[in-house]
């Protein structure tokens, strides 16, 4: 009887295998984390824009986008148009920063802060659209006066996962939630909130959370 010899990997085809599973997985992780600092990027390089937007429409009208009294004999486009084309001028722009949800009303001047900075060319789109762009986490961009202990115009980024805005908050501010130019409130419904602060997604009232928790996401105010 001849018994059939059975021929098994060697040493080396293992180890060249080892090689090019490590590379493998070498490749995912540097492509994740390629992906994560082209994310944040966008996130800060989105707050300067709006920032830089908005006062160049302060600069060159002399009124805020959103809060201009004078926006209908400005443009055009908004000609024989509503009063609810036009802010009150006082100065602020009021209103909640998600300005053209369902249920916030259609002249809130968060709402026509899109709309004037269209009208102007300072960013791109339709001068009839209060459509909120978007950030980079799949949450909402807005405007507001005063979020979370912060005195002034914020911008707000919504839906912005734990891990991020820890790295956000420790790049652009302290690192803590609740203090300095940048302040974070835990997204109720979203993932576990800390007592201290919590939003709605609609409204960021009351102070930011005492701390970051991975598994949660934030809306993010940013002191401009």
């Amino acid at each position: 009887m001849q018994l059939t010899k059975q021929k098994g990997f060697t040493l080396v085809e293992i180890a060249i295998v080892l090689v090019i599973v490590g590379l493998l997985i070498g490749g995912v992780l540097k492509g994740q984390e390629m992906i994560t600092n082209a994310k944040l990027k966008r996130i800060e390089s989105d707050n300067a824009g709006v920032a830089a937007a908005m006062f160049s429409y302060q600069d060159r009208y002399t009124q805020l986008p959103g809060d201009d009294s004078a926006a209908i004999g400005r443009f055009d486009i908004f000609a024989g148009g509503s009063a609810n084309l036009e802010g009150n001028g006082d100065g602020t722009i009021e209103g909640l920063w998600v300005g053209n949800d369902a249920a916030a009303a259609p002249d809130y001047e968060t709402a026509l802060f899109w709309k004037h900075l269209r009208a102007s060319g300072l960013i791109a789109g339709a001068a009839t659209d209060p459509t909120q762009p978007s950030n980079a986490y799949g949450g909402l961009m807005g405007i507001r006066d005063g979020a979370l202990g912060i005195t002034g115009h914020v911008t707000v980024f919504g839906q912005i996962e734990g891990p991020i805005a820890k790295i956000l908050e420790g790049r652009l501010d302290d690192g803590v939630p609740n203090g300095g130019r940048v302040q974070s409130a835990c997204i109720s419904g979203a993932g576990p909130c800390e007592a201290s602060g919590s939003s709605t997604d609609v409204d960021v009232a009351g102070t930011g959370d005492a701390a970051y928790t991975d598994v949660a996401r934030y809306d993010m105010a940013f002191r401009l």
